[in-house]
């Protein structure tokens, strides 16, 4: 796309003049491929060592997907607590998943008065889940079925880090360390606590940082050995964090956004000891799933990272310089659809989720001549 027309259409949603067409090779030589149809609001994909994949449904249900047959749901998945934004969220795998065969997924449990975010771990026989262990229950209950969270990314370390949102109703949680509700939590791969976590005074057991509303994307650069997460605004102020041990981002005493109902949520943006996004989206894209691209089919994409969007129906491109913003793309706008999650293939290729009941599993790889 020329970059004249890139301007244009930024100009129309009202983005920052920082973003696009500098420094950033063009994304265009690729094709999509449907591997998968009928998945029920689809939320999370990993691909399995033999090329098959799982993927999540909000439902409830985990399936095995290869060669475009789509299995029966495979047992052992724990009951989920299944309404708006509640469900089976989540699905990752150990990073030496070959030798200990643990996968990992999150999940909305309880009541509609009373329920919590999860995470737990089980390995994969056949089609069943064995050996389930709840290694995380977020507390304190909450009586929202939103704002959950659910996203995992494993550090180099073998830790993991969860995302836990701040249940919408209770949103100043977010400032108490002693909840888990709006915070980053990170875990041993057993579920027990590192040595290194940051000292938070009061805090619950696991916080990594605080101040978070709805993180929807976590991203680990093995190169650059950062921490990534995107995370939804309310009514604008959609953001991506650079993950510091420890720190404060704000929300709700800090946001470039306004509540639903156009009223001012605080009057800072900005604050002594909180930290400022890397990327503030303002308007909202409704930021999902996010990797950085490490992969060989596409170069021009190396280090970049890559957020799906529900409100915009995009991959969101965003180039950084250093740890600063450089300069953003609109990609796969074409799909005209709700995207929920992006994962990197092991050849490099993208796996992209589309946000529907009959939702679909993607693959984007180079054109072939």
């Amino acid at each position: 796309m020329p970059c004249v027309i890139r301007r244009l259409l930024l100009a129309l949603m009202a983005l920052p003049l920082s973003a696009l067409c500098a420094g950033a090779e063009d994304f265009s030589d690729y094709q999509v491929h449907t591997l998968a149809s009928q998945l029920h609001y689809p939320w999370a994909v990993a691909e399995l060592p033999d090329g098959s994949l799982l993927v999540t449904e909000k439902s409830g249900q985990l399936r095995r997907i290869l060669d475009g047959k789509v299995s029966a749901p495979i047992s052992g998945v724990p009951e989920v607590y299944y309404n708006s934004q509640g469900g089976l969220m989540d699905v990752v795998l150990h990073p030496q998943y070959t030798a200990t065969g643990w996968l990992y997924l999150t999940y909305a449990h309880g009541t509609d008065d009373n329920n919590q975010l999860r995470l737990m771990r089980a390995r994969l026989v056949d089609d069943r889940l064995v050996e389930q262990q709840v290694l995380f229950r977020a507390q304190p209950m909450k009586d929202t079925p939103v704002h959950y969270g659910g996203r995992l990314a494993f550090m180099d370390d073998n830790t993991l880090v969860l995302s836990s949102g701040d249940g919408f109703d209770y949103r100043e949680q977010a400032q108490n360390p002693a909840s888990h509700l709006g915070k980053l939590i990170r875990l041993n791969d057993d579920g027990s606590i590192p040595a290194d976590n940051p000292h938070i005074e009061g805090g619950a057991e696991g916080v990594y940082s605080l101040g978070h509303r709805n993180p929807q994307g976590l991203a680990w650069d093995p190169f650059k050995k950062l921490l990534f997460a995107n995370e939804h605004g309310p009514d604008g102020g959609d953001e991506i964090n650079l993950i510091r041990s420890g720190s404060n981002y704000g929300w709700p005493v800090i946001t470039h956004g306004k509540d639903y109902s156009g009223a001012n949520i605080s009057p800072f943006s900005e604050y002594p000891g909180m930290l400022q996004p890397v990327v503030d989206w303002t308007p909202s894209i409704a930021p999902s799933a996010m990797v950085v691209y490490r992969g060989a089919m596409f170069p021009e994409l190396e280090g970049n990272l890559l957020s799906t969007t529900l409100k915009s129906k995009e991959v969101r491109r965003v180039v950084l310089d250093g740890i600063k913003l450089q300069s953003q793309q609109t990609l796969l706008s074409e799909l005209d659809v709700r995207l929920r999650d992006i994962a990197v293939a092991a050849d490099g290729g993208l796996y992209l989720l589309t946000d529907e009941a009959s939702g679909r599993l993607l693959k984007v790889v180079r054109m072939r001549e």
